[in-house]
C-alpha cells in the first residue's frame, strides 16, 4: 500500500471535474497573481505584490527576479521568471511560468499505480521547514488550499536561500601566472511535500550564470506495507529473505511556459550530430550537426547528440544573436507502460486548460484528451509549452531505511547566446569576445 488509509481517502474526495473558469477563477489555488497566459508585451518585474514576490541579487552581480503562487496540485507555481546579469540594463525574461505536471508511480507488480499530483492532491501535503532546513534563507509561510490538515493551513513551507556551487569557471592566462577563477552561486528555492510515505523536495535552483536547474527528490520511508514482494519484483530488506521491498517508478514530469524577452511567440530547434568515420585522406573521423525547426507538436526522445532549444523571436544579444535557452536532460530511466511517459519530451501549442500530464482533471471538452501525448496532435506551434519526462526505477535497498537518503531526478536549461559572453566574464578580459590576440 502506497497511501496510508487517510490520505488515500481523502485525496480520493478531491474534486476531479473542475472547468477551465473554475482554475481560473482560483478555486484551487493559493491567494497570489493570476495563472500565465499568452504574453507578448515585455514585463521588466514580477507582475504580483510583495509577498508573493521572489528576488535575489547574487554576489556575483546576477539578479533572479520571480513570482510564486501556490495550488492544491502541482504545489508550487513558478511565474514571470526573469534573469539579469551583470551588465544587462534590464531583466531578461525566461518563463511565464513552471511546476510539476504529474509524477507518477506504477508498481512493478501492477497492483498499484498513483498519479500523485492529480489524484492525491501533491500539493496539499506542504510540510513546514525547520530553519535549519533553509540556512542562511527566508521561509515564507503558505496558505495551502485543499490543506490535508483543514485547521492549519498556513504552512511555514517556502525556502528561499543561496547556495555555492563551486568553480563558476577557471582560466590561466598564457603569460605570466595569472589565474582567472569565479566561485559560482545559486538561487534556491524549494518545498517539500509529504505523499503517504514518501516526502517530496521540489527543488528549484538559479544559477548566476544564467542556468536553470528543475530537480525533485524523494526521502521519507519506504512503505511498511508493500514488504511483499516475494514474486521477484523486489528487493530483502532487514534481516534474512522475509521483507521484500516492491520495486517502483517514479515519472516526474515538469510544465514549461517559456516567455523569452517578454513574448510567448518561441520557436523550437533540434540538433542532431553523426559521426562519421574518416575519409580518404582525412586524419581522424568528422561529424556533421543539422538543424530541425520544429514547427508542429512533438513528442520528442532524447538520443545521443541530441538536443533542443527554445529561441527567442522578441530579442538578441549584444552580439546580434537570438536568445535561447536549451533542454539538458538529466540521467532517466523511461517506462514504457503508459502512453504518456514513452517519451522524454513533448512540445504542444498552448492551451490553458492542459495543466497536468495525466490525468488532467479539468474540462476541456467533448473528446478532448486526458493525457500530454493525446494533445501532440499535428497543431502549428505559436505559442510552444514544453513537457518533460524524468523517470527513476526505483529499486529498494539496505540503505533506504531508516529515513531513507534522497533521490534525486531533473534536467536543466541552459543559457544559449542570452549574453553575449559569458555574464560573469572578469573586466580584464571583456574586449575577448569573438577573434581576438593571444593572451
Amino acid at each position: 500500500m502506497y497511501m496510508n488509509k487517510t490520505r488515500r481517502a481523502h485525496r480520493g474526495a478531491a474534486a476531479l471535474g473542475l472547468s477551465v473558469a473554475a482554475l481560473a477563477a482560483g478555486v484551487t489555488t493559493a491567494a497570489g497573481p493570476a495563472a500565465a497566459g499568452p504574453r507578448t508585451a515585455p514585463a521588466p518585474a514580477p507582475a504580483c505584490s510583495a509577498a508573493y514576490r521572489i528576488e535575489q541579487k547574487l554576489s556575483t552581480g546576477t539578479t533572479w527576479r520571480m513570482c510564486w503562487r501556490y495550488e492544491a496540485k502541482s504545489g508550487l507555481v513558478l511565474e514571470d521568471v526573469s534573469y539579469q546579469p551583470p551588465g544587462e540594463p534590464k531583466p531578461i525574461k525566461v518563463l511565464n511560468s513552471a511546476k510539476i505536471a504529474q509524477i507518477h508511480v506504477p508498481y512493478d507488480d501492477g497492483t498499484n499505480e498513483y498519479n500523485d499530483v492529480t489524484d492525491y492532491n501533491f500539493g496539499s501535503g506542504l510540510v513546514n521547514l525547520a530553519p535549519a532546513e533553509c540556512p542562511g534563507g527566508t521561509i515564507k509561510t503558505v496558505k495551502v488550499p485543499e490543506a490535508f490538515d483543514p485547521a492549519h493551513p498556513n504552512v511555514k513551507g517556502l525556502c528561499t536561500t543561496t547556495r555555492s556551487r563551486g568553480h563558476a569557471y577557471r582560466m590561466q592566462a598564457d603569460t605570466g601566472n595569472k589565474v582567472y577563477q569565479a566561485q559560482g552561486k545559486d538561487l534556491l528555492v524549494y518545498t517539500v511535500n509529504k505523499v503517504g510515505w514518501y516526502e517530496y523536495m521540489t527543488e528549484w535552483r538559479f544559477s548566476d550564470d544564467g542556468t536553470l536547474n528543475m530537480n525533485v527528490g524523494a526521502t521519507g520511508s519506504l512503505s511498511p506495507f508493500d514488504y511483499d514482494a516475494g514474486d521477484g519484483r523486489g528487493w530483502p530488506i532487514g534481516k534474512g529473505a522475509r521483507s521484500y521491498a516492491t520495486s517502483h517508478s517514479h515519472n516526474v514530469f515538469w510544465r514549461l511556459d517559456f516567455g523569452l524577452d517578454g513574448s510567448s511567440k518561441t520557436k523550437v530547434e533540434q540538433y542532431d550530430s553523426k559521426v562519421s568515420a574518416p575519409a580518404s585522406g582525412q586524419r581522424g573521423p568528422t561529424a556533421k550537426t543539422t538543424r530541425t525547426a520544429v514547427t508542429k507538436e512533438l513528442a520528442g526522445d532524447a538520443a545521443t547528440m541530441r538536443w533542443w532549444r527554445v529561441v527567442s523571436t522578441a530579442g538578441k544579444n549584444k552580439d546580434g544573436h537570438a536568445r535561447s535557452y536549451e533542454f539538458v536532460p538529466g540521467a532517466t530511466t523511461k517506462y514504457s507502460g503508459r502512453p504518456f511517459t514513452k517519451h522524454d519530451l513533448y512540445v504542444t501549442e498552448y492551451n490553458k486548460c492542459e495543466q497536468y500530464a495525466s490525468n488532467n482533471p479539468l474540462n476541456c471538452g467533448t473528446g478532448h484528451g486526458k493525457s500530454v501525448e493525446k494533445w501532440v496532435n499535428g497543431q502549428t506551434l505559436t505559442h510552444p509549452v514544453l513537457w518533460v519526462n524524468v523517470g527513476f526505477h526505483h529499486i529498494a535497498r539496505d540503505e533506504d531505511q531508516q529515513p531513507m537518503p534522497v533521490h534525486w531526478q531533473g534536467f536543466s536549461l541552459a543559457p544559449r547566446d542570452v549574453t553575449a559572453m559569458n555574464p560573469l566574464t572578469p573586466a580584464a578580459l571583456a574586449n575577448q569576445n569573438g577573434q581576438v590576440e593571444p593572451r
